[in-house]
């Protein structure tokens, strides 16, 4: 694992692949980390430099209380300017997938290509914070909180300025298994110009219960 000060906290990341690759940031979804793509960065990193990270209030990055997507957004964006000035693929599963759009809208430069994996669209949905499960966990508590508010309640820029995203765009889905409602999911892709979007089932987590299709569909679109 390595960690980097950025926007004012320590962010951690671990790295596979060989340095002179194209890199590939992965964005893990809201209650996991970088391991939750273990599957599928091993083989990615035979052919790009892949680094996938701890978001902020997940595993061994800080803990800082605040979550604002914004924030996380920053966050980002700083590893991305400590990682070089090579543009990199982003791909983001769930809440880090809504990231992702949020960091190829503020800096293009610094995204190649976005993979969005089962994420919705940044409108107003009706959900509600859930039981804390029992004991120590892995992540902030007051992440779900506030990520949770986000979703119930998201600023109306997120989805206003999705068309202004000029990065190639692949997005995956998890068909009728997931509970995110695929509807949001196709608006979403809609919103994105040029944006792709298949279909490749299994619920939720696509890229942990259908690895070879995610790597099979990521890989082809990154070697375009």
């Amino acid at each position: 694992m390595h960690v980097v000060e950025v926007n004012g906290i320590r962010l951690a990341y671990d790295s596979a692949g060989d340095a002179a690759s194209p890199p590939v940031v992965l964005l893990h979804g809201r209650g996991y980390d970088h391991t939750h793509w273990a599957g599928v960065s091993g083989p990615l990193s035979r052919s790009w430099r892949v680094h996938a990270v701890d978001l902020r209030g997940h595993g061994r990055s800080d803990w800082p209380g605040a979550y604002g997507l914004d924030a996380i957004r920053d966050d980002v964006i700083g590893l991305l300017g400590h990682l070089g000035s090579r543009p990199a693929a982003v791909i983001g599963h769930s809440l880090g997938g809504m990231v992702a759009c949020l960091v190829a809208r503020r800096r293009p430069d610094l995204v190649d290509r976005l993979v969005l994996v089962d994420v919705p669209v940044p409108l107003p949905a009706d959900v509600q914070v859930p039981d804390r499960p029992a004991g120590a966990l892995p992540y902030d508590w007051a992440m779900v909180e506030q990520t949770t508010r986000h979703r119930r309640e998201p600023d109306p820029t997120w989805a206003g300025e999705l068309g202004l995203i000029t990065s190639p765009t692949l997005m995956l889905a998890g068909g009728p298994e997931s509970h995110i409602p695929q509807d949001h999911v196709a608006d979403l892709a809609a919103r994105i110009p040029g944006a792709r979007l298949l279909t490749v089932g299994g619920g939720h987590d696509v890229h942990t219960a259908r690895p070879q299709e995610f790597l099979s569909a990521v890989t082809t679109f990154l070697r375009e």
